[in-house]
C-alpha cells in the first residue's frame, strides 16, 4: 500500500510542476501583453502629440527631426521662433501645456525631448518682438505716415471683459424674412453681422470668462433660434487672396488658436490615430483629390476642384434644381455601377449626355463617400464632431471657420463648392421641396464617417442629428468659413515681420521721390505717395497719392483697357507674403499696416 502511494506522488509531482509551469508562463504572457498594450497606447499618444507639434510649425521640437541635427538645442528656426513670439498668452499656455504632454510620453517611451519647455519660451524670444518695429500707442495725425508704423497685437493680449461697445452689434435684429425660394437661408428669422471678424482679439481671449464660470458677451447676444451671420464689411481677406506660403503660416496660428479656443469653452477634442488610406483601382472613385487635381491641371491649369466633381455639380445645375427630392431620390443601383465602371475606365472618352439628374446625384455622393482621405480629412473629424459641445451658435461657427482655414486647399476648395451648389438646391425649395434640414440630413452621413461607440441604434441616431446641424451650419455661413478673422491676419503679419527681422530682410518703406541736387540723384520719402506697378499692362507703373477715400478699384482704373480682364490690385512684401485686396478696400488703412509694402496690378 506504502509502495502504491509513492507511485502515485511521484507520478503527481511532474503534473503538478508541468501546471506551475503552464501557469507561469500564462501569467508572464499576460504581463507581456499588458505592457505592449501600454507602449503601444504611449506610441498612439506620441503619434499624436508629435503631429499636433508639427501641425503647429513646431516639429523641430521632435526627437529625430531634420532640424535637430542642424540647430542649436536652444535656438529655434526664425520661422518657428516668429510663431513663438506671436503668440498671446492663452495659446503660449496650450503650447506649454503640450509641449508637457509630448515631454511625458516621451519619457514612458524611454525617449529624451529635444529640449526643455523654459528653454523654447526663453527670454531671447522676447527680443523678436521687441526689437521689430512697432507703432507707438501715442502717434499724432501728422507722424501718421511713418515708415517704421505697424499695427500688430501685442504677445500677451489681456481682453477678458472688454466693453460693451466693442461687442455690440451695429444694427438691430430685423424681423424675420418673408419665405423664399431665392435665398438659402429662408429658414433664419433674421441675419446678424459677424462683427468678430474684424475684431482684434482673438476668439481663445473672447470667451476666458467661460473658464470662470462666466459668460462672454457673444453668448449674451446670442438668444437662440435660426440666426445667421454676414460678413459685417466687403472689405475682408479670404484664403484665396493669401500666397500660399502666407496660408501656410496662417494655418500654424489657426492651429494653436483653435485648440486654445475649445479648451477655453471646456470642449474636449481627442483625435484617433487615422485609419489606413484605402485606394481605388479605378482611375476616378476612391482617388486622393491630390492626385485627381495633379492629373486634371495638366491638361486644364488653374483647375481647384477635380474635373469629375465639377462635371457631376453641372449636370445637377442643369436640370436637378428644381426637380423634386433631388439628393435624396436614389436612381437606379445598376445604372450607378455601370457609370461608375466607366468613368473608372476611361474618364476621359466619358459620355455624360446619357447621365440623369438621379445619377448625378448618386454618383456625387458616391464620389464623396470613397474619397480615400475625407473630405473634412481624419485629422479633423475628431474635432467637427466635438464642435457640436460647444454652446452657442456663435461660438460653433468660429470653430468651424478655424476649422474650414485648416483644411488642406484640394479639400477646402472642394468643400467650398459643394457648399456653393447646396445653397443652390435650398434656393430652389419651393421646387424642389429640400428644406435647408432636408438637404443637411441627406448630405451628413457622406462627409462624416460613421462613429461606432455602445448603443448602435442610438449612436446611429445622434451622429445622423449632429452631422446635419453642423452640414447646415455650414450651408448656411459658408461665406464666413473663408474668411480670415482680422487678429488672424495681424498675427500672420506679426510673424512674418518678426521672421523678416530675425533673417535680417526687413526694409524701410519703398515710397521714394527723386529730384535733382547739383546734378545728383537724391531720393526722399513722400508721406502718402504710392508707386503702383502694372508689368503686363501698357503703363508700366504710377506714382498715385492717397487719400482717406481712396480704394483699389480706384487704382486699377487707371489701368484698365479695352483687351484687359478683370484686374486687382495686391499688396506684396513687407510683413505679408501677397494678399489681393478686395475692390472696396481703403488703401490708407493697408499703407498704415505695411508701409513698406510693393503695389502691384495683375489679373
Amino acid at each position: 500500500m506504502s509502495s502504491s502511494s509513492t507511485d502515485q506522488t511521484l507520478a503527481a509531482d511532474p503534473q503538478r510542476s508541468a501546471m506551475e509551469t503552464y501557469w507561469r508562463e500564462v501569467e508572464s504572457m499576460e504581463e507581456k501583453e499588458e505592457e505592449e498594450e501600454e507602449e503601444r497606447k504611449s506610441m498612439d499618444e506620441l503619434e499624436l502629440e508629435e503631429a499636433w507639434l508639427t501641425e503647429a510649425g513646431l516639429s523641430y521640437l521632435l526627437v529625430g527631426s531634420s532640424s535637430e541635427e542642424a540647430l542649436p538645442p536652444v535656438q529655434a528656426p526664425p520661422p518657428a521662433q516668429a510663431l513663438l513670439a506671436t503668440l498671446t498668452r492663452q495659446q503660449t499656455h496650450t503650447v506649454k501645456t503640450r509641449l508637457h504632454n509630448y515631454k511625458h510620453t516621451l519619457k514612458n517611451t524611454h525617449r529624451q525631448p529635444v529640449m526643455h519647455v523654459k528653454d523654447i519660451f526663453a527670454a531671447d524670444l522676447e527680443s523678436v518682438v521687441s526689437s521689430a518695429p512697432q507703432s507707438p500707442s501715442s502717434q499724432s495725425s501728422a507722424n501718421c505716415y511713418d515708415k517704421n508704423t505697424t499695427k500688430t497685437i501685442r504677445r500677451h493680449t489681456k481682453s477678458a471683459h472688454p466693453g460693451l461697445s466693442a461687442f455690440c452689434y451695429d444694427v438691430k435684429p430685423s424681423s424675420p424674412p418673408a419665405s423664399s425660394a431665392k435665398t438659402a437661408t429662408a429658414q433664419a428669422e433674421w441675419s446678424r453681422p459677424a462683427d468678430w471678424l474684424v475684431r482684434d482679439c482673438p476668439y481663445s481671449d473672447g470667451v476666458a470668462e467661460h473658464k470662470r464660470g462666466g459668460t462672454c458677451w457673444d453668448c449674451l447676444l446670442d438668444h437662440g433660434g435660426d440666426v445667421s451671420y454676414a460678413c459685417p464689411c466687403q472689405d475682408v481677406t479670404r484664403t484665396d487672396d493669401l500666397s500660399s506660403g502666407d496660408v501656410k503660416r496662417l494655418g500654424f496660428i489657426c492651429h494653436i488658436e483653435l485648440s486654445t479656443f475649445l479648451l477655453a469653452l471646456g470642449v474636449q477634442s481627442k483625435r484617433t490615430r487615422p485609419a489606413r488610406n484605402r485606394s481605388g483601382d479605378g482611375a476616378t472613385f476612391g482617388v486622393p483629390l491630390n492626385t485627381l487635381l495633379e492629373n486634371d491641371r495638366k491638361k486644364c491649369p488653374g483647375l481647384k476642384v477635380p474635373v469629375i466633381f465639377h462635371k457631376l455639380l453641372c449636370v445637377l445645375q442643369q436640370s436637378g434644381l428644381q426637380t423634386e427630392g433631388i439628393l435624396r431620390v436614389s436612381g437606379s443601383v445598376a445604372q450607378l455601377k455601370y457609370l461608375r465602371r466607366e468613368l473608372d475606365r476611361c474618364p476621359e472618352g466619358f459620355d455624360w449626355s446619357i447621365v440623369r439628374h438621379v445619377d448625378a446625384a448618386g454618383l456625387l455622393k458616391l464620389f464623396i463617400r470613397e474619397l480615400p482621405t475625407p473630405l473634412l480629412t481624419h485629422a479633423h473629424l475628431p474635432t467637427y464632431r466635438a464642435v457640436l459641445g460647444v454652446s452657442g451658435s456663435v461660438h460653433q461657427v468660429q470653430a468651424l471657420q478655424l476649422l474650414s482655414l485648416l483644411l488642406p486647399e484640394a479639400h477646402r476648395e472642394t468643400l467650398r463648392a459643394l457648399l456653393a451648389f447646396l445653397r443652390q438646391v435650398v434656393s430652389h425649395q419651393e421646387l424642389n421641396r429640400m428644406s435647408l434640414w432636408n438637404v443637411s440630413t441627406v448630405m451628413a452621413p457622406n462627409l462624416f464617417a460613421p462613429h461606432r461607440r455602445g448603443n448602435k441604434q442610438r449612436d446611429d441616431l445622434e451622429e445622423a442629428v449632429g452631422g446635419a446641424h453642423l452640414v447646415r451650419l455650414m450651408i448656411t455661413h459658408q461665406d464666413l468659413l473663408w474668411t480670415v478673422p482680422n487678429f488672424l491676419l495681424s498675427q500672420l503679419r506679426q510673424m512674418n515681420q518678426a521672421s523678416n527681422h530675425k533673417m535680417g530682410l526687413s526694409r524701410p518703406g519703398r515710397l521714394l521721390r527723386t529730384r535733382n541736387d547739383k546734378n545728383k540723384q537724391v531720393t526722399e520719402l513722400c508721406e502718402g505717395i504710392i508707386k503702383v506697378h502694372a508689368p503686363l499692362h501698357a503703363k508700366v507703373s504710377m506714382a498715385i497719392q492717397l487719400d482717406r477715400q481712396m480704394t483699389a478699384k480706384d487704382v486699377t482704373a487707371h489701368f484698365k483697357c479695352d483687351n484687359s480682364g478683370v484686374q486687382r490690385l495686391f499688396e506684396v512684401g513687407g510683413n505679408i507674403g501677397e494678399r489681393r485686396l478686395h475692390p472696396d478696400c481703403l488703401l490708407l488703412d493697408v499703407y498704415r499696416v505695411n508701409p513698406g509694402c510693393d503695389w502691384l496690378v495683375k489679373p
